[in-house]
Order: structure tokens, then C-alpha cells, then sequence
């Protein structure tokens, strides 16, 4: 068998058992599970008996070989209740043949009407297959739109509340026009020309203080 993750497993057929239980958690997670068998092309065989690709799902029973109890035009819940009645009333003329007389041929003749109506039943049973296949798909459907639509909603309320906390954060954040302020007429301040008399001033003081090096170092 090879492996190879996310395309499946390109192996022969295997047994019903096996290829069931390939299909666990742990291979479908790595991709190890088989891929689905071919579709039919012209003919296959189930449970011993062929079919083909063209038949109808539901072939009506005058094709299988057994005889209709039911008309061609008829109303399903009434006549599986009307069957299921006659499988009642069949069965319970069975006890009572087994009962009084075991060995009478009546007794055959109970089993296979049994039989016949117990097919008839399953029949109309298999009718709904399509039907109950297609309400399986849109439930199945109904709940993973459920589950998107949940999904979306949490997601809404995880982003609604990462902006409120955004909003909250910028709204605590402290003002810093102020301190702008202040930089700007510092950098004013440095950068302001003296006036003429605090240059003169500047000047003065210039003066003095060569006039006292020049004394000190007389001194020295």
C-alpha cells in the first residue's frame, strides 16, 4: 500500500471489513485512507445477484419474480397498514395451524404467504429509500449552515469586541498636544536671536573678563 498524504492509498480491493476499517480518524487525518472504489460501468453484482448500471433503483417486484398485492396507483401509508394487518391475521392462522395440526399442508401454505407479503412490505419500504436519502442530505445540509452561520456570528462578536478594546486602548492613551507644545517653543527659545541690548551686555561682560586675565597674569 502506498502512502501517499492527501490523495489516499492506491491499493486493490480489499475485503468489506478492512476497507471499512481503514476509514479511521487517525488515516483520514493523514490522508491514509483508501480512495472510493469506481463507480459501476456496465454491470456489478451485490449480495449474489447482477445489476446494471441502467436499472432503476427501485425495479418493481413483477421484474423480481414475485406477485404484487398491492394496485399500480396506491396510497403507501394505507396499504402498509393493510399489509401489515394480513401479516397479523397469516401469522396467527399459523399458530393455529401448528397448534391443531402440524403436519397439514396448510402449514407451507401459511409460510409462503408470509413470505410474500413480508417482501410486498419491504417494497414499499425500499420506495421511501430515495426520499429518506434525500431528507438525510438536507438535514445533513440545514446543519452545516447552522454551524457556518454560528461560526460567522462568533467571529462578529470576537471582532466587535477587539475594536471596543482597540477604542478603549486609543481613548486612554494620554494628550500629547501639551508636551508638543512645550517642544516647540523650547526649540523656539534656542533658537531665538538676541536682541541689541542683551548683546551689548554680552559684550561688556566679554571685556571685563579679559581686563581680569590680564591683571592676574601681571600678578603672576
Amino acid at each position: 500500500m502506498a502512502d501517499n498524504p492527501g490523495q489516499g492509498v492506491s491499493s486493490l480491493p480489499l475485503p468489506p471489513m478492512q476497507y471499512v476499517n481503514a476509514y479511521s480518524d487517525e488515516n483520514i487525518k493523514r490522508g491514509r485512507n483508501p480512495r472510493p472504489p469506481p463507480p459501476p460501468q456496465d454491470s456489478y453484482s451485490m449480495f449474489g445477484v447482477a445489476y446494471h448500471s441502467d436499472d432503476t433503483i427501485i425495479q418493481p417486484l413483477e421484474n423480481l419474480g414475485f406477485r404484487r398485492l398491492y394496485p399500480q396507483a396506491y396510497d403507501h401509508k394505507r396499504e402498509l397498514k393493510k399489509l401489515n394487518h394480513s401479516i397479523l391475521v397469516n401469522f396467527l392462522d399459523l399458530l393455529d395451524i401448528l397448534i391443531k395440526c402440524p403436519d397439514s399442508p396448510k402449514r407451507a401454505e401459511k409460510i409462503q404467504d408470509l413470505n410474500l407479503l413480508f417482501i410486498n412490505t419491504h417494497h414499499l419500504i425500499n420506495e421511501f429509500r430515495p426520499h429518506q436519502a434525500r431528507e438525510t442530505l438536507r438535514v445533513m445540509m440545514e446543519v452545516q449552515k447552522r454551524q457556518r452561520i454560528d461560526t460567522v456570528d462568533r467571529f462578529q462578536k470576537h471582532l466587535d469586541k477587539v475594536i471596543e478594546v482597540l477604542q478603549g486602548c486609543a481613548t486612554a492613551l494620554p494628550d500629547t498636544d501639551i508636551d508638543n507644545k512645550l517642544a516647540v517653543t523650547t526649540q523656539l527659545m534656542d533658537t531665538e536671536e538676541p536682541d541689541s541690548e542683551t548683546a551689548l551686555q554680552i559684550h561688556e561682560v566679554d571685556e571685563i573678563d579679559k581686563m581680569m586675565c590680564h591683571i592676574v597674569d601681571d600678578i603672576s
